[in-house]
């Protein structure tokens, strides 16, 4: 079942030429996220912020001790704490997974666009005076880089190329693809990291299923290289499903193409065994890809191809800005 893909129809936007889409596509992301996009320096995973702010004196209860401003404490002898203003310049990094298993979908939009409508977001929602956004394209023939920078007119020329570029297409005769291998996802992780020195916002795009072992127990190869980017930064983690890689329909007998490597499979959905097998296995999986996740430290965002993908951010972003506005008392105290 890894990374197989089935034929369907054209999605919603790909009939668009790319300026017609990159139009639907910001109308849609500014109606439907208008009320996030109000108010300055907002950022889309609010945090403490990084730059200091001199001390003040240590409450009990409410500050955290790996705060504690040791050489005022030590001058005043009253323990003190750090305080830190928020971030006044935000630097986003996404890296953007656009190989082949990217191509697939069976609802209005396919996991590649859906992919380029979570960029947009996170353009518009990182969008400010001073902020800045960069890209790497993770292709078929290796990292497209975006320098980073500001003004709407990068952002939508970063969404117009997402939307021109070039689409894999696996061999329709049966035959198998070369062993020439395109770059895998923790290779972009790591190009990624060595380009983010600044402290800011990382965002993963893709479907995270590059390199998944079998055995659930070991770690993806992209897991480590995460972690390195949890420790450094804020990271956003976008994860692009499509219904039919959870689930088998009864269709009777279909053909799965592997979109990596060209495979083909024949295989009959009436069999009700099977298509409960797959969506266990599927499930398995996708469980597997949010453990991992979860131990990297990566704020983690479910998206699917047949739901509404805005509304789904509006209520991720809604969470994280009632989890930062929370006392540290109170949010302690619901995690427990």
């Amino acid at each position: 079942m890894r990374r197989a893909a089935v034929a369907s129809a054209d999605p919603g936007l790909v009939g668009l030429a790319p300026d017609q889409r990159l139009r639907r596509l910001e109308l849609t992301v500014t109606r439907r996220l208008n009320g996030l996009l109000h108010g300055q320096y907002r950022g889309l995973l609010p945090g403490p912020g990084s730059e200091p702010a001199g001390s003040r004196e240590y409450r009990p209860g409410e500050d955290e001790v790996r705060r504690m401003d040791w050489a005022v404490t030590a001058r005043t002898t009253v323990p003190h704490v750090r305080q830190v203003d928020a971030d006044r310049e935000l630097t986003t990094w996404l890296l953007v997974d656009a190989s082949a298993s990217m191509e697939f979908g069976t609802a209005e939009l396919d996991k590649r666009e859906l992919a380029v409508a979570a960029v947009a977001a996170i353009g518009f929602l990182t969008a400010g005076v001073g902020n800045r956004l960069g890209a790497q394209v993770l292709g078929t023939d290796g990292v497209r880089r975006f320098p980073a920078r500001s003004g709407r007119t990068h952002l939508l020329g970063l969404l117009r190329a997402l939307l021109a570029a070039p689409r894999a297409t696996a061999p329709t005769d049966g035959s198998v693809r070369g062993p020439s291998a395109p770059l895998e996802l923790a290779d972009g992780l790591d190009a990624l990291n060595r380009v983010a020195n600044r402290r800011g916002l990382v965002v993963v795009v893709s479907d995270f299923l590059d390199g998944l072992p079998d055995d659930p127990a070991e770690q993806p190869p992209w897991e480590r290289t995460l972690r390195r980017l949890t420790a450094r930064h804020q990271v956003l983690a976008i994860e692009v499903t499509d219904p039919r890689e959870l689930e088998l329909p009864d269709v009777g007998i279909i053909t799965l193409v592997d979109p990596e490597t060209g495979r083909h499979r024949e295989v009959c959905t009436s069999d009700r065994g099977l298509r409960e097998r797959y969506a266990a296995a599927a499930e398995a999986q996708r469980d597997q890809v949010r453990q991992a996740l979860r131990r990297s430290g990566a704020n983690h965002l479910a998206l699917r191809t047949d739901r509404d993908w805005s509304a789904d951010i509006v209520r991720h972003v809604h969470a994280q800005r009632r989890l930062a506005a929370a006392p540290a008392g109170a949010a302690r105290g619901g995690a427990a």
